[in-house]
């Protein structure tokens, strides 16, 4: 219904408000910003199929590689404002049923910000991942007591200082590493955004400990200019 274009469009609003905001700046480099950005095939994707922001097109493209979302998995998505990772993971783990001949899935998504519902997903929205508390949450929600899947596209307040918000996230990703131990299957997966920098190889190693394939992966969707990458890492060691 005409509700839920709306619940829509806000969504993909809000992937766009910086474009906005850029607009009434009206700085040379942010025109620069603005013009990669609207000829950007991704944004323009974005739009005609209904993702909620371009970072879908990450997931899509580092699945259809590698194969990390089937149907019947649960996934615990990190991060997942505005909840594209969500709507891609929705869709291959079939958490609506919507294929009766394959298993169906389970979906959670957990960010700081609030996140818009979704049919098929379950949010913690304005939730911290590293609040001990909310582990209690998160198993209390889960159909099972742990997941195949963890997905992590989280990233810290930018302070604009390379190297301080480098060693923030890489701290986030090994946070997240310790809570694999509580919330992921043995021989799970987890799929995890890193800025590249000093620590990177530490939560290279830290992960080579724990699962027995990691692996980088730089998706095309990411911008050439950017120092964002994933590390896949899989076949999780844990009991």
């Amino acid at each position: 219904g005409s509700g839920r274009s709306l619940v829509s469009l806000s969504l993909r609003c809000r992937c766009f408000h910086a474009a906005v905001a850029l607009l009434k700046r009206k700085t040379g480099a942010d025109h620069q910003w603005l013009e990669r950005h609207l000829r950007d095939p991704f944004v323009k994707a974005t739009k005609q199929q209904n993702y909620r922001c371009r970072s879908a097109f990450k997931l899509l493209e580092i699945d259809d590689k590698l194969h990390i979302l089937r149907p019947g998995l649960s996934v615990l998505d990190c991060g997942a404002a505005p909840g594209a990772w969500s709507q891609v993971a929705v869709e291959r783990v079939n958490a609506l049923g919507t294929d009766p001949t394959v298993p169906t899935g389970f979906v959670l998504g957990i960010d700081l910000l609030r996140i818009s519902p979704l049919d098929g997903a379950v949010f913690l929205s304005e939730t911290d991942i590293t609040d001990p508390s909310t582990l209690r949450t998160i198993h209390s929600l889960l159909p099972a007591e742990k997941v195949d899947v963890i997905l992590s596209d989280m990233a810290p307040n930018a302070t604009g200082i390379k190297e301080l918000d480098h060693q923030k996230l890489i701290s986030l990703c090994l946070g997240l590493l310790n809570l694999s131990q509580s919330l992921l299957k043995p021989k799970g997966t987890l799929l995890c955004k890193f800025w590249d920098g000093q620590d990177s190889r530490l939560l290279q190693g830290r992960l080579k400990e724990q699962f027995q394939d990691v692996r980088t992966v730089k998706p095309q969707a990411s911008r050439k200019d950017s120092a964002e990458s994933y590390y896949l890492a899989r076949l999780y060691k844990g009991k």
